[in-house]
């Protein structure tokens, strides 16, 4: 069975989707409806544009959302078993399956990353890695932290051994030095602008849960293992519910890719771009490629 997924922010890079619009004249249709929905010409900048420029807030999210969903589009034989996406690969994975359309979809994620952006001016946050260190200890280090000196949890369960913590920049650094003490490999403080699943997102999710409210959202055509449980949904409402939560809670990716292993896939198909979650996926199921 064939599981596909969808990239999260971070895995941009300068000429991303070219290879895309080039050959395919549906592809090409979307880049341009992409321009005109968003009101500037993010196609140029996926193809053309620099490193800084990607980073833009309103640049970043839309453009890995856009590139993913034609990626999906241009895949020959794209029948999917299921499908997951990491964070706003989330998002990536509903238009692919046909639960949003592409404009309501790049609205969404286009409204999702200036929300984000501006819970992220509110408090200095931050986000940081920790390696080879078990996650009840990670969860231990976080909640003993956060009553003593602010909030900081595990954000992104992304494989065995390598969990990502998010909050306040102090809380997130005294964790660090802790879980070094702990025995982690690594903490390593990570270049992002604020403290993305994390309750500092409350007046993003706040947000987004309005205009997730007005969009029309239709059953997929097979199961998405969704962000905050890493089970397999096809309800809309069921769908919406957990779209909204997923802002401040955790990414269960791990445990995400473990059930969609456990259901069937055998074969784990990354659209979108880079290639981080299939060295994830090698990590959490190592089985499958033997």
């Amino acid at each position: 069975m064939k599981a596909y997924v969808f990239p999260g922010q971070g895995s941009q890079f300068s000429g991303m989707g070219k290879d895309l619009y080039d050959p395919h004249p549906r592809a090409q249709e979307l880049f341009h409806q992409a321009d005109d929905i968003l009101g500037f010409p993010i196609s140029q900048i996926l193809f053309a544009g620099s490193e800084e420029e990607l980073k833009q807030t309103k640049v970043t999210q839309p453009a890995i959302f856009i590139h993913s969903v034609i990626a999906a589009l241009c895949e020959e034989d794209f029948k999917p078993a299921m499908v997951a996406g990491h964070s706003l690969g989330e998002f990536s994975a509903l238009a692919a399956a046909g639960a949003l359309s592409f404009h309501d979809g790049l609205l969404l994620v286009s409204e999702r990353a200036q929300a984000m952006q501006a819970a992220c001016e509110i408090e200095p946050s931050a986000m940081a890695a920790i390696l080879q260190l078990e996650d009840e200890k990670v969860e231990e280090i976080c909640a003993r932290v956060s009553a003593t000196t602010g909030i900081v949890i595990p954000a992104n369960y992304n494989t065995p051994g390598q969990v990502v913590i998010s909050g306040t920049v102090e809380a997130v650094k005294q964790a660090c030095v802790l879980m070094k003490e702990a025995g982690a490999k690594r903490a390593l403080m990570l270049p992002v602008g604020g403290a993305f699943h994390s309750p500092l997102m409350e007046g993003a999710r706040q947000s987004l849960e309005q205009a997730i409210d007005k969009t029309r959202l239709s059953a997929p055509v097979c199961p998405i293992y969704q962000n905050v449980d890493g089970m397999p949904h096809t309800g809309p409402n069921e769908i919406k519910e957990n779209l909204k939560k997923q802002l401040t809670s955790p990414v269960m990716w791990t445990a995400t890719v473990r059930n969609m292993a456990k259901d069937g896939a055998k074969d784990f198909i990354e659209l979108g771009p880079g290639k981080v979650l299939t060295g994830m996926v090698k990590k959490i199921v190592p089985e499958l490629f033997i």
